[in-house]
């Protein structure tokens, strides 16, 4: 992928308000430990019992006790259960002191649908682990601009708990490192613009992200780093995706960019013509003159980090490096 250079100029961007969130003061929740006790819950699509017992044993191994959501195992069409159920069972995983973080089951769709059904107080009250990605990234998203809290893109349920993605999970929620995010050797990164930038780390899912622009649940997007990723998109889906967040302001607000995986994303099966994905990029981030890449280990892989929302880092797109300046529990 070789990114061209661009005629737009970044100051032709709008710099528009994208939400009422002032700058909070930021919450972390308590690090995990060998003998804890962690809450499953399914806040979007349907998961079955297969699934659960598997994850419960990965937990088990990293010396975990689980607790489940009371719905966890429902279903409603697409959905894992009617949204009040599943807004339940996040509120009372906060609320219940014996568990100390929550792990999403899985993505799909339904996460959205529940966001004005959580008690952001409660959660607030309650600072816990939140750890998912793909849909859970409205939960990731919202509780991190209404509750103040430090969430945590990585992992599910039915993700692929592997040596590499538990290491980074142990090094962040267990051991409370400031860790570096760097790629493995035999995945390089590509550089749309090299240099360094300085912010809090902030993203998800790019459609779940874009889905929710224009609501009350994401935040003040001034100075921060920006990462996204998605999967079996077309090429021109992730043009339209990201000239939406450039029409709502987002990206000309934003420190630094970070596209970690479009996992099967193609130029589409009917023989028109197609920019290339590192055109799309080249043509939306190029102009914004921040340090900027494509490739890290985020998202629909096998392989991945473990990413805190909300935390101080220091990015360098040159070598794809994302250094957390602090730790992101307690």
């Amino acid at each position: 992928m070789q990114f061209a250079g661009s005629t737009l100029l970044a100051t032709q961007l709008p710099v528009l308000a994208t939400s009422n969130q002032s700058s909070p003061t930021i919450l972390k929740p308590h690090r995990l430990k060998v003998g804890d006790t962690v809450g499953l819950v399914s806040p979007a699509s349907p998961v079955d019992k297969e699934d659960v017992n598997d994850f419960t044993q990965v937990l088990s191994k990293l010396g975990l006790k689980v607790k489940y959501g009371a719905h966890i195992l429902k279903e409603y069409g697409y959905l894992a259960g009617q949204d009040a159920n599943r807004a339940a069972d996040v509120n009372a995983m906060f609320a219940d002191t014996s568990v100390k973080a929550l792990l999403a089951m899985g993505g799909g769709w339904g996460s959205n649908r529940i966001l004005p059904l959580l008690d952001y107080e409660l959660i607030h009250q309650n600072p816990k682990i939140i750890l998912g990605y793909s849909d859970i990234t409205s939960l990731v998203l919202a509780i991190y601009t209404r509750s103040q809290l430090v969430t945590f893109h990585g992992p599910m349920g039915t993700s692929t708990w592997n040596p590499f993605s538990i290491n980074y999970v142990q090094r962040i929620l267990f051991n409370g490192e400031a860790a570096k995010l760097q790629n493995a050797l035999t995945t390089p990164v590509e550089t749309i613009t090299s240099g360094k930038a300085n912010g809090h780390l902030v993203g998800g899912n790019l459609s779940v992200l874009a889905a929710m622009v224009g609501s009350s649940y994401l935040p003040n997007w001034k100075n921060t780093i920006l990462f996204v990723e998605d999967i079996g998109e077309d090429f021109y889906r992730i043009d339209r995706l990201l000239t939406q967040l450039k029409l709502a302001g987002i990206l000309g607000q934003v420190s630094g960019f970070i596209f970690g995986k479009c996992t099967n994303c193609t130029e589409g099966d009917d023989g028109k013509p197609s920019l290339t994905l590192a055109q799309v990029l080249s043509d939306h981030i190029k102009p914004l003159g921040i340090p900027a890449w494509y490739g890290s280990m985020i998202g629909h892989v096998r392989d991945k980090f473990t990413v805190p929302v909300g935390v101080k880092v220091e990015i360098d797109a040159s070598k794809g490096i994302i250094k957390m300046l602090e730790s992101a529990v307690i």
